[in-house]
Formats: structure tokens, C-alpha cells, sequence
């Protein structure tokens, strides 16, 4: 139906004095014997649009019209709102396209976000929820418009493979039969799936990502993981969104200077093209979010060898949970308190100890450490991870014999080392952690539509 955005009519005073049609839901009612006063929101913007009813004009005003959640038509002309000039529309006709019942989950005017998880078909309607997806949705564009500009070629990876790129084994299985005992072992069962062999959800578009990278030079993809890590933690979810890129000819200095430009360009486009949502952010869940993203954009990142990392958190006034020694994973404790308390700001950590890191990553000179970088960020942790891979056909096949991984399995990856290979490399940054930073929400479940966690599915 023809309708007018309420973005569009309080953004400017060109409407006013003007006969509009707009749509949307009922956010706020105020219904007394001779006026009623709506606050209807359509989902363009953060703001509502107040729709003034006179009942002295004669106007057929529907009870349900003033039920929250309704759905509505309104017709009327656009006017100043006397005491704070903004628009507003005195109502001549109003429609009903659907009714909300009593029993409306968004009755109480706040809620807690526990308690909205568990409506998430109807908590994007919140003025929360309604600016989260507005952010992601520029946040997504941002992240193109970043490496189009660039000529990185856009590449969609498989979402189901053979392969696992982490060495992990945590994937989800993808399988026609299901649960069987008919089968005598996992290699029959296996045989008569669809694929012929046992396959999975992938972990990363990596892989093939690299494969199109020997060709094409510089690509990213921007698709869907699957982890099936058994985690309850408030950064992590089975299903996420990934930004991989890969680039030929690039050493590790070259992705990182990537990363860092990369996250720069999202956030600055954040800034200005979310100004109302930014302040509605910084306002609920977290204090100072402006002056940290202007810090991060208008600062240079530090570059940090793992090994002084842990020499630096070993000296740390501090009780960490967890004991911090050399070849250690660090936790999110140990992450926070590099970028929070000894630098201030986004950290590049580099050169990470062989063993506790994925067999495609570029072994150093040292033998111990390979050229891998993770970035973490104050509030968060970890947001970006990558690496220079491993160009050298001996030293990759040698690493992947070494971790008892089946080299058939790899067959197209190796490959890539035989004809022609190059230095080259990539990151790849966990799209929802990104948008937590940014706005400051602090459980991922709350800036992905439908979550997808451990016992948790609908």
C-alpha cells in the first residue's frame, strides 16, 4: 500500500501542512474522553511519529487502535507539534490491519533483554532491538562498500564441506539418514549418506576463500559459520556472520593494516549515518561509547609480540582465573586486561606459539611461533583473527602429518602449494562481535535475529 516513512516525515518540515498516509505500530497510547494521542514507529527510525486524534471532528476511532502493538493506517495532515516543534499528524481516518490482544509481550514499557530473548519474533519492535538491526544493517553495507572500493572480488564459499578448516572437529554434521543402527561402522554409514563421505557445516569460508584468492588476487566473503562448541558464554553463538578476506602477494604487516583500516571505515560509517542510535546506546548500556569509538578511529592500534604480552600479564597486579605462562591460549581476562588496562585501546597481538594455533598459519624462523595476529578490543576481547598462511608445500603437508590430519581431506589445499604458490593471507572478523563493540551490547545474543545456542533453537 502507498505510505509515506516516518523517518522521512520527522526528518525534515517539507511534509508539514501536507495530507500523508503512513503505517506502523503502536508503541505508546494516550486515550481520554476528547483526544487520544498515538506513538506510532514503522521501523525506518529510533523516533515515533505522534498521531494526534480529536474526537470532537467526527473521526471514527477504533478501541483496538489504542491497544499496543496494533498495526495501523493513519491518514492526515502533517503539523508543528506546539512545544517542541516537531511533526506530528492530526488524524482524519484510521485503520486497523491488525489487532494485538492483551496478552502482547511488550506490554511493560522496560523489560529486561533475558526476558525479551524469549520473544525474539516480537523484541525487534523495542526501541533496542529496533536500533540494533538498523546499526547491523548499515554496519553489513559498510563492510562491502570497504573492500568494493578496494577491488576485492566478492566470493559466496559453500556453507556445507568435506573439510574442516580449523583442525577442531567441531561441526555440525550434515546427513540424509540420521540416527541408524543398521550400519556396522562409520565408513558404511557413511557411503550411503548423500555426499559419499562424512560432511559438515563449515567453520569458515576460509579455504575456498584462498582458492579464489590464487586466482582472482584480492576476495572477502561475507556468509554465515557453524561452530558446534558446547559454550555458554556471552560471545558466543553456534550460527554467525564472517567477514574473511584473503590476499595474494600480502604478508602479515599487510593484514594487519587491513584489519586496522577496515575497522576504522565500519565504525566511522557507523557514526555518521547512526547518530540517534549511537546516542540511544550510549545512553542505556554504555557509558562513554562515543569518545571510545572516536578514539579507536582517530588513533593508531598497537602491535604486540604474544610473548611480551605474557611477560606483561605475568608482571600484572592481578589474580587471573586462569594462570598465565608462555604457550598459554589466552582467556578473555588476559585479553581484556591488555587492551584495557596496560594500552587503552585496540591491540594487534602477533606471533602466536605453534601449537596453540591452526596448522595453516606461516611457522616463523624460530620454530616455535607462527605469524598469526588476533585483534582484541577493550570491552570485548577478541574481535579479528588471522594469519600469513603457509606457502610452503613441505613445511604445510609436514605440519598437517604432524597433527594426524588426513591430507585426502585437503587434497585442493595442498594443491594450491604445488602450482604456483605465493605468500599470502587473511583475517576473518566475527560480524556480531563487531556490532557488540560498537554499540555496546554485551551478550551476542541480543544483536543476532534468532541466536542459535546450546539447547536453544526455534
Amino acid at each position: 500500500m502507498k505510505h509515506t516513512d516516518i523517518k522521512d516525515i520527522l526528518l525534515t518540515k517539507d511534509y508539514i501542512s501536507k495530507s500523508v498516509t503512513v503505517c506502523g505500530w503502536v508503541r505508546t497510547a494516550r486515550d481520554s474522553k476528547n483526544m487520544a494521542f498515538l506513538a506510532l514507529n514503522d521501523g525506518t527510525t529510533l523516533n515515533h511519529l505522534q498521531i494526534v486524534i480529536d474526537k470532537s471532528s467526527g473521526i471514527d476511532f477504533p478501541t483496538e487502535a489504542a491497544k499496543l502493538g496494533a498495526s495501523l493506517v493513519v491518514e492526515g495532515t502533517v503539523v508543528e507539534n506546539m512545544n517542541n516543534q516537531t511533526p506530528e499528524i492530526n488524524a482524519t481516518k484510521i485503520t486497523v490491519l491488525g489487532e494485538c490482544p492483551g496478552d502482547y509481550p511488550l506490554q511493560k514499557k522496560f523489560q529486561k533483554l533475558e526476558t525479551l530473548r524469549e520473544s525474539p519474533h516480537i523484541r525487534v519492535r523495542t526501541n533496542t532491538f529496533n536500533a540494533v538491526f538498523r546499526v547491523r544493517s548499515v554496519m553489513a553495507a559498510a563492510i562491502h562498500r570497504f573492500f568494493q572500493e578496494r577491488g576485492y572480488v566478492y566470493i559466496n564459499t559453500p556453507l556445507i564441506t568435506g573439510s574442516d578448516c580449523e583442525g577442531a572437529g567441531e561441526m555440525f554434521q550434515v546427513t540424509t539418514i540420521g540416527y541408524s543402527t543398521e550400519y556396522k561402522n562409520k565408513e558404511e554409514y557413511y557411503a550411503d549418506d548423500f555426499f559419499g563421505k562424512k560432511a559438515g557445516l563449515s567453520v569458515s569460508g576460509q579455504m575456498e576463500g584462498e582458492v579464489a584468492a590464487m586466482g582472482l588476487g584480492k576476495i572477502y566473503t561475507f556468509g554465515p559459520s557453524f561452530r558446534a562448541e558446547n559454550s555458554n558464554t556471552l560471545r558466543h553463538v553456534a550460527e554467525f556472520w564472517h567477514v574473511e578476506p584473503e590476499v595474494a602477494f600480502a604478508e602479515l604487516p599487510d593484514i594487519i593494516e587491513l584489519a586496522e583500516d577496515m575497522v576504522k571505515y565500519i565504525l566511522r560509517d557507523y557514526m555518521e549515518k547512526c547518530p540517534e542510535e549511537l546516542k540511544f546506546f550510549e545512553q542505556r548500556f554504555e557509558k562513554g561509547l562515543t569518545e571510545k569509538l572516536e578514539n579507536i578511529v582517530n588513533n593508531d592500534f598497537e602491535v604486540v609480540d604474544y610473548t611480551d604480552a605474557i611477560e606483561l600479564l605475568k608482571k600484572a597486579d592481578v589474580k587471573f582465573e586462569f594462570p598465565v605462562e608462555w604457550g598459554c591460549d589466552l582467556q578473555s581476562e588476559h585479553e581484556r586486561y591488555i587492551t584495557e588496562q596496560i594500552y587503552k585501546k585496540p591491540v594487534f597481538l602477533i606471533n602466536y606459539p605453534k601449537a596453540i594455533k591452526s596448522f595453516y598459519m606461516k611457522q616463523n624462523d624460530d620454530g616455535k611461533t607462527v605469524a598469526a595476529t588476533d585483534l582484541l578490543v577493550p570491552g570485548v576481547g577478541e574481535i579479528i583473527g588471522g594469519s600469513e598462511r603457509e606457502w610452503d608445500y613441505d613445511k604445510l603437508v609436514n605440519e598437517m602429518k604432524a597433527r594426524g590430519m588426513k591430507l585426502e581431506d585437503y587434497k585442493d589445499y595442498i594443491d594450491l602449494r604445488k602450482y604456483g604458490s605465493v605468500p599470502h593471507g587473511g583475517f576473518g572478523l566475527g560480524f556480531e562481535r563487531m556490532i557488540m563493540y560498537a554499540t555496546g551490547m554485551s551478550n551476542i545474543r541480543d544483536v543476532i535475529l534468532y541466536p542459535r545456542t546450546v539447547g536453544n533453537i526455534r
